[in-house]
């Protein structure tokens, strides 16, 4: 078991404009970003008292980091330990606009913009085809939520004209307390390209609006999960494993996207969404807190084992530092703050494969019936008594 606290990284968005209102500090024990908020004209006279507010994070990234440094810093490390048997889950939280979208995804202009998903399928096959000790299989899902409802991204039929075409997803809960998603699809992919064509049709049949925030603005919470696993030939031992790489709605408050109608709406669902992401992450960080309210909200159930789970997790809190957004980007920072006090306990996720357990038992019974032929003198059929049927069903029950 691995018993780590949830990393917190923040990446500042490019500006047009110099900005003052922020400044970063490297130190040994991680980076710091500090904002220095001048407070507004009030009352017909001059108030030249600041506000500061400090944050600490494993490092800050500044505006002009580029796409493969986050890879590098962020996502690789992550995927290393995915490969080696371990849950992982990468996600992004910001404002609309802050480049959450950018981070995980890319963009679309240049081969350099590729975000953290492309770029991690690219390093996954990359180490799968070279690793020849061991036998891999991936399958990819990618999940929508939309007003609290989850859509499989990945339908196999048609890419969809509206929303509603695609499959609805529904949680389903075993006695273990497991989470099952039901109608999402796994697809599985051989190859870096099979897995960016599902890429590429996933974000295809995303829902996307425009809004004054931002032209192309998400209103949904996307999971994009990759689901590996791996053995040595001949071996009953299997590793399964599996990265979730998220890509949150906007955080910013409603009074701020000028919005009304069905926008309106989903942007109220947004913002309740996010409130019980906060309200488990509040509850996580209180020592002795017996009940966590995973239930309230879709995305906190699919992201149970992300939040104080079998995972390891990190945060990109990604902020705008202009000036009419820093409000916004103080409250992304205050809840990356919250989420660092979260400790998850990752376990190797092993078990064994009933199929290949069974044919060893198999090849074990031959050879006892042999020894036995030859010690008796007695030519044994290779029909199995009763008794010996219903022993070796008792073995092979519990797997």
């Amino acid at each position: 078991m691995v018993k780590q606290t949830i990393e917190v990284f923040a990446r500042v968005k490019p500006t047009k404009k110099h900005t003052t209102v922020y400044s970063v500090d490297c130190e040994d024990q991680g980076d710091s970003l500090e904002f220095v908020v001048p407070r507004d004209l009030a009352d017909g006279f001059v108030n030249n008292k600041k506000e500061n507010y400090k944050f600490r994070f494993q490092k800050v990234f500044e505006r002009t980091v580029n796409q493969e440094e986050i890879f590098e810093s962020i996502a690789k490390p992550v995927a290393e330990n995915v490969l080696s048997g371990y849950n992982g889950t990468i996600f992004a939280y910001g404002q609309t606009g802050s480049g959450k979208t950018f981070t995980i995804t890319g963009g679309a202009e240049r081969f350099s913009d590729r975000g953290i998903i492309p770029r991690t399928l690219s390093y996954l096959y990359q180490h799968i085809s070279k690793d020849c000790s061991m036998v891999y299989t991936t399958h990819i899902s990618y999940l929508e939520i939309y007003n609290e409802a989850g859509y499989d991204l990945l339908n196999p039929q048609h890419e969809a004209s509206r929303l509603e075409d695609l499959p609805r997803v529904t949680i389903m809960e075993d006695s273990d307390q497991n989470i099952h998603l039901k109608n999402l699809s796994l697809q599985q992919s051989a190859n870096e390209e099979e897995a960016l064509d599902l890429l590429f049709l996933g974000d295809t049949n995303r829902m996307i609006a425009e809004t004054p925030m931002n032209q192309a603005s998400t209103r949904s919470h996307c999971i994009f999960t990759i689901h590996l696993c791996s053995r040595e030939p001949g071996s009953a031992t299997v590793r399964r494993s599996k990265l979730h790489l998220v890509d949150l709605a906007g955080s910013e408050r409603v009074g701020k996207t000028g919005v009304g109608g069905q926008i309106l709406t989903e942007a109220k669902y947004i913002n309740l969404s996010l409130h019980y992401l906060e309200q488990v992450i509040i509850a996580l960080s209180e020592k002795n807190r017996s009940h966590i309210p995973y239930r309230n909200s879709m995305m906190t159930s699919v992201l149970r084992d992300s939040l104080g789970g079998n995972c390891m997790t990190t945060m990109i809190a990604t902020v705008s530092v202009e000036r009419r957004n820093v409000d916004e980007s103080i409250s992304t920072c205050r809840f990356a703050q919250r989420v660092a006090l979260i400790k998850n306990d990752a376990l190797l996720n092993e078990e064994l494969d009933p199929a290949v357990l069974i044919v060893r038992l198999k090849k074990e019974i031959q050879s006892l019936k042999e020894e036995l032929a030859l010690v008796t003198g007695e030519q044994r059929s290779d029909e199995l008594t009763q008794e010996e049927i219903q022993k070796y069903v008792s073995l092979i029950s519990p797997f």
